[in-house]
């Protein structure tokens, strides 16, 4: 079930503390109404009753698919206890076919539901996203020298004229821009993946992000 909590959070523009309501975990089987706010990040938003600032709510938040059978833990400080993980895991592997991801930031976790949700796999997209950003600093088009440390993120999957495509946004000169990458690299990428199942981590909560990736395609 759906887990909630009260707390008292200052506002970043006037500094005032009010109550709001943060999210321990989320059943989506339970409460389908909360996904969409997740996916539009209305979840974590709140406003100063004083000012009316909108802030984002920064707290640890297990969302639980049980159909989909996934978990993502929202763990702002990055790292997850050993009697955490292992409690989580336990109880998953007695469940079975579970997929367990940590984040750390709201961002991320919004982009890990785009992409289960689409059907992908999210350590193929971030394979997607390193070829992507490689292919673009070869060019050394105007700024492609500082698309290594860019963060791109997962938007949709789309589909034109019978071919599908990834669409992938990020942030430059102050505005977000997209690119759109074929499937083909994506297919690629999951080819790479099951030929070299080392790369894989086999810790039970598994973080894949731009870390993850650069950690061994340098």
């Amino acid at each position: 079930m759906s887990i909630t909590a009260t707390a008292l959070a200052p506002c970043s523009k006037c500094g005032e503390k009010s109550e709001i309501t943060v999210y321990r975990s989320i059943n989506i089987a339970e409460n389908p109404e909360l996904k969409e706010k997740l996916r539009n990040g209305s979840l974590f938003v709140w406003e100063c009753p004083h000012c009316r600032q909108a802030n984002l709510a920064k707290y640890e938040c297990l969302y639980h698919d049980p159909q989909g059978k996934l978990m993502i833990w929202l763990m702002p400080s990055g790292e997850l206890s050993p009697t955490q993980a292992q409690a989580i895991s336990n109880h998953t592997k007695a469940m079975g076919g579970y997929r367990l991801r940590l984040v750390k930031d709201v961002g991320e976790m919004m982009e890990k539901v785009l992409i289960f949700d689409a059907g992908l796999d999210d350590m193929a997209i971030e394979m997607c996203k390193y070829v992507t950003k490689m292919e673009l600093a070869s060019k050394k088009s105007a700024g492609s020298e500082n698309l290594a440390g860019t963060a791109f993120h997962f938007h949709r999957l789309e589909e034109s004229d019978g071919m599908k495509f990834l669409v992938f946004i990020y942030p430059a000169s102050g505005q977000m821009m997209s690119i759109n990458i074929g499937y083909n690299v994506y297919e690629d990428s999951l080819g790479i993946l099951q030929r070299n199942p080392d790369i894989i981590p086999g810790d039970a909560f598994l973080k894949i992000d731009q870390d993850w990736i650069y950690s061994f395609m340098k």
